[in-house]
């Protein structure tokens, strides 16, 4: 600004950033609590962004705070693509919820019209992204992901900051799942410094990182090459190297090594089968999670605590995962206590994915 921020009360104010810490200032401004999120994010120049604040921040490191002037933004993507000419039958068939994952939008596209005019709207109503995907699904035993680049520079990968941990990753190559925040989060809040913790699909460390930077040291399995490079320079990233030891192989094989040396206070199994079984149907995918219980339960020392994760048809919403969980516990002459049991989001259409914490005598 031309002149003091601290004489502009009641502007439209906007701390620019540069374009690849975007994501880490709008988390620090809004801890900072000046983060102002009835505004979208626009771009300055070419390397900047200007993300709008209540008041000059005095925390969060930025450029400079500038004046925003000229007329009200558009706040939503409905706004956007009525400003295009979307009658009011297209506006209802544009996608209800999207991600920002640093530079990139993933929107789940489904039957709207014209994607790209819904990607070109997407980059404006984001003005620190870059891209626009439309995926598609996760198949095959590497639970690789499907995308369509459909606006911006066509660049997949980026790092995105949640909660203080960073994440590298390609959306063209590896998961990365938006409505599990919230149990990423957990993770990490639950853990005790100096548990020793079995990661049994470690991913690109969607579990393991948090639980790293909350002290605890993470034994990280993954047999999926490139979520393992990913899951390494992701270590490196949030400074857990120490912490954190990394093993690119199938978890059945690093069990009996680890359990030797010696067994988990917590056991982690974060990947559930991509195609869950009907209720009515008797058929399960190989490798199913459940399948991988008697390794968890091999690597768990008396008293530790196990995380299932599953994805289950409504009908059998918790029953079944307990009741998979309490036949592997039986056949291996060990008790199950069900500690909490929670829902983290719809999967599919009428399979949830959910989660089963159980404590292992």
């Amino acid at each position: 600004m031309s002149d003091d921020p601290s004489e502009a009360a009641g502007q439209r104010l906007a701390a620019v950033v540069a374009k690849p810490r975007s994501q880490v200032a709008i988390e620090s401004l809004r801890a900072e609590g000046v983060y102002d999120d009835t505004r979208s994010v626009t771009e300055w120049t070419a390397d900047s962004v200007a993300v709008p604040v209540t008041a000059p921040p005095q925390e969060t490191q930025c450029r400079e705070v500038v004046r925003q002037v000229g007329e009200p933004r558009l706040r939503t993507l409905e706004d956007h693509l009525r400003e295009r000419g979307w009658t009011d039958e297209e506006v209802e068939r544009a996608p209800g919820s999207w991600a920002v994952l640093g530079s990139v939008v993933l929107v789940d596209i489904g039957d709207s019209p014209r994607p790209s005019e819904v990607g070109e709207a997407l980059l404006s109503l984001h003005g620190e992204a870059e891209t626009v995907l439309a995926r598609h699904g996760i198949s095959g035993d590497h639970r690789e992901p499907s995308v369509e680049v459909i606006a911006g520079d066509g660049d997949t990968e980026t790092v995105h900051t949640e909660h203080g941990t960073r994440y590298a990753m390609d959306l063209a190559e590896v998961m990365f799942s938006p409505g599990n925040k919230a149990e990423r989060a957990r993770m990490g809040d639950i853990v005790d410094p100096d548990e020793r913790v079995l990661d049994m699909f470690a991913g690109i460390g969607y579990f393991t990182l948090p639980m790293a930077r909350a002290g605890a040291h993470v034994t990280a399995v993954e047999r999926n090459p490139t979520a393992f490079r990913f899951l390494v320079e992701n270590v490196r990233l949030n400074g857990v190297d120490e912490r954190v030891h990394p093993y690119r192989a199938d978890c059945r094989d690093v069990v009996p090594g680890f359990a030797e040396e010696a067994r988990a206070d917590r056991v982690v199994m974060g990947y559930y089968e991509a195609s869950a079984p009907r209720a009515e149907d008797s058929r399960v995918p190989p490798d199913a999670s459940y399948e991988y219980l008697d390794s968890a339960l091999t690597a768990l020392a008396p008293g530790g605590v196990l995380h299932m994760h599953e994805a289950t048809p409504n009908p059998l919403v918790f029953d079944r995962p307990i009741e998979r969980l309490e036949a592997a516990a039986a056949e291996a002459d060990r008790g199950v206590e069900v500690l909490d049991t929670r829902r983290v989001k719809e999967y599919s259409e009428g399979v949830a994915h959910v989660v089963v914490d159980a404590r292992v005598q």
